[in-house]
């Protein structure tokens, strides 16, 4: 795990000028990279690379910029290749000069050219230059797990782990209205866009060949297929998810150092400490949980425990209070390089702190959700085709059974969601597929008069969001699996983005074993009916590994996602609620375009519900803007 930044200039630059360049940006991303750093010019001074890096394989002679022996091409990587040692000896071991995974991408690219990332089963963002063509390779991970931004400028084009590794090179600062609109409907940005104007990034699943002067256009190198399977049973699916969950957890073990595991207490990152605990059995292994000081509706460390307890695993929990958001708030802004999918960044910012100070590598458990059906706007969508079902007399939506009998008993799932099923149902009842998903996942008619919506169009977000829910790559049957796949391509990477930064903040990688793609592909078949029969969330996941888990996380029927009590904070007042208005009620902050100018901050700050998101968009966007833009 590292940090990358280089260049592809217009006209040859001196060396001294391309290394002053290439520090420059290095030294905004010196935080993924404690163990060391160099920089690479290329002879005729058209493209430059730089790395920081954090030492997990290979720590003696992994470092970067790494060339070929040739010298015709050159890397810098930032991630992992699990598959490494099997494709050191596919590619020939005696070829290699070093065990490092950042070797092997160098050899496979000189083989098989792009073709080389079907075979990378890992997380990465690679640049490679070829110093004979004179062209530039970028590339990233299927999913999106790891950053690589983009931006073109008088003097040539840049590329960066991170956002604010750009901002000295661009030549304006502006805001992109266009996600602008994204990220007031749902609090990320969609495809390449990101919120300053030219900064783009390469999208998950893609790669770029670019040379002086040309702009990237990224070519799609893999997707995910929902192809159902009806020819198995439910037991085959079942057997086959272990065997899959099981070589994946192997893989994201592999490591130089101590690997340890993030447990919020939920199935996902439980049901992977616990997985990766029966494969480490002897030792200690170390999981980190962080719980807010404000009471029982923010504190799940009891689940965690019981985990520590019954595997004997070394729990570390982080005590978070208002204090604490209020002196860390704008680092954790400063590193998410844009605000993105909700206050849970502040305290996955704070856990990880805690777990830089142990270890290097943790387990996350992102991905659980969008691959098996975790979010409680599944059951509330389901919900209202059981209605529709029964008043039109069909008992079928996609491929499961719509019955009131199969859902009453996992209803009480949705106890903390009666606010969303208001404003669901207060319009639009019984529409199309897309529209209700829409409205279900449209936060901008949540903000009621604070947004000027004069100043924000979502017409071409309602379009991008419609193009992704009817993928091509999704059978139309399904509402599940479409449901599914838009957070799949859209939520998850702006998960990931969280998961990145707040642990690169800290100097720790951040590794996703749900995020295998033998084990997406294979998610992506299994019929709904067998992932969420009944309604029930994560029904497969659950049944299947019911036994690795305690009895206290088995039985949950709430879901919390890491609440964070801001809300709470402003209704008592004290530092946080002084801190947000002194923010939000500055001239400038008033003055945005897209804040209705006749806003009431009192009010905002006083009708927010206890799990609203909407003060904490405006809260990460006002300081966004301080930082990024002003």
């Amino acid at each position: 795990m590292c940090g990358i930044f280089g260049f592809i200039a217009k006209a040859p630059i001196n060396s001294e000028s391309a290394k002053s360049t290439l520090e420059k940006g290095l030294d905004r991303i010196r935080h993924r990279g404690p163990d060391g750093s160099d920089v690479w010019v290329s002879r005729d001074g058209l493209a430059g690379l730089g790395h920081v890096r954090l030492a997990i394989i290979d720590i003696e002679t992994g470092a970067q910029p790494m060339s070929s022996s040739e010298g015709r091409y050159t890397i810098v990587f930032n991630g992992e290749i699990y598959n490494y040692i099997e494709l050191r000896k596919e590619l020939g071991v005696e070829h290699f000069r070093t065990q490092s995974d950042t070797e092997i991408i160098l050899h496979a690219y000189r083989k098989w050219g792009s073709a080389c990332l079907e075979r990378l089963r890992g997380m990465f963002a690679i640049a490679i230059w070829d110093a004979q063509e004179q062209r530039l390779f970028l590339a990233r991970d299927r999913f999106g797990i790891k950053p690589l931004y983009w931006a073109e400028t008088k003097s040539g084009l840049y590329f960066a782990s991170e956002i604010k590794a750009l901002l000295p090179f661009l030549d304006q600062r502006a805001v992109n209205n266009t996600a602008l609109a994204d990220y007031f409907t749902f609090q990320f940005c969609l495809g390449e866009k990101s919120l300053i104007q030219g900064v783009r990034q390469i999208p998950a699943a893609h790669y770029a060949v670019v040379g002086s002067g040309e702009s990237p256009q990224p070519r799609r190198y893999w997707d995910v297929h929902y192809n159902i399977d009806y020819d198995h049973t439910e037991h085959w699916f079942r057997e086959r998810l272990v065997e899959l969950m099981s070589d994946s957890v192997r893989m994201h073990l592999r490591a130089d150092v101590e690997v340890g595991s993030y447990v919020s207490g939920g199935v996902d990152s439980s049901l992977l400490a616990a997985l990766a605990r029966e494969q480490r059995p002897e030792g200690r292994f170390q999981i980190f949980n962080g719980r807010f000081t404000d009471g029982p509706d923010f504190d799940e460390s009891k689940y965690a425990k019981a985990l520590a307890d019954e595997r004997d695993m070394q729990l570390h929990v982080t005590d978070i209070g208002e204090q604490d958001f209020v002196d860390n708030i704008a680092k954790v802004i400063w590193h998410l390089d844009q605000p993105t999918a909700g206050p849970g960044s502040f305290p996955q910012y704070m856990v990880s702190k805690q777990v830089g100070q142990n270890i290097k590598v943790v387990l996350g458990g992102q991905g659980g959700d969008e691959i098996f059906g975790g979010y409680a706007r599944y059951l509330v969508a389901y919900f209202e085709q059981c209605i529709k079902g029964a008043i039109e007399g069909t008992l079928h939506s996609g491929n499961f059974l719509v019955t009131y009998e199969s859902i009453i008993s996992n209803l009480e799932t949705l106890r903390q969601y009666k606010p969303m099923l208001r404003e669901f149902w207060a319009s639009g009842l019984f529409g199309e597929r897309d529209d209700r998903y829409w409205r279900l996942v449209n936060r901008a008619n949540t903000f009621g008069g604070i947004l000027n919506t004069e100043a924000m169009d979502q017409r071409a977000t309602m379009a991008e969001f419609k193009s992704i829910f009817w993928g091509e790559n999704v059978g139309k049957e399904s509402y599940f699996d479409s449901m599914t796949h838009f957070d799949f391509k859209t939520l998850l990477p702006a998960l990931l983005q969280v998961e990145d930064r707040m642990s690169m903040a800290h100097g720790v990688e951040s590794r996703v074993p749900f995020l295998d793609h033998p084990l997406i592909e294979f998610a992506a078949t299994i019929p709904a009916d067998i992932k969420f029969k009944n309604g029930e969330l994560k029904r497969l996941l659950k049944s299947v590994f019911s036994g690795h888990l305690p009895q206290a996380i088995r039985d949950r029927k709430d879901k919390m996602g890491f609440p964070v009590p801001l809300n709470l904070w402003l209704k008592k007042g004290g530092p946080a609620r002084d801190l947000i208005g002194d923010l939000l009620g500055s001239a400038k902050a008033r003055s945005r375009p897209y804040l209705n100018p006749g806003m009431s901050l009192d009010a905002v700050l006083d009708t927010q519900s206890i799990y609203g998101r909407n003060l904490w968009a405006l809260l990460g966007l006002e300081l966004w803007h301080q930082q990024f833009i002003d």
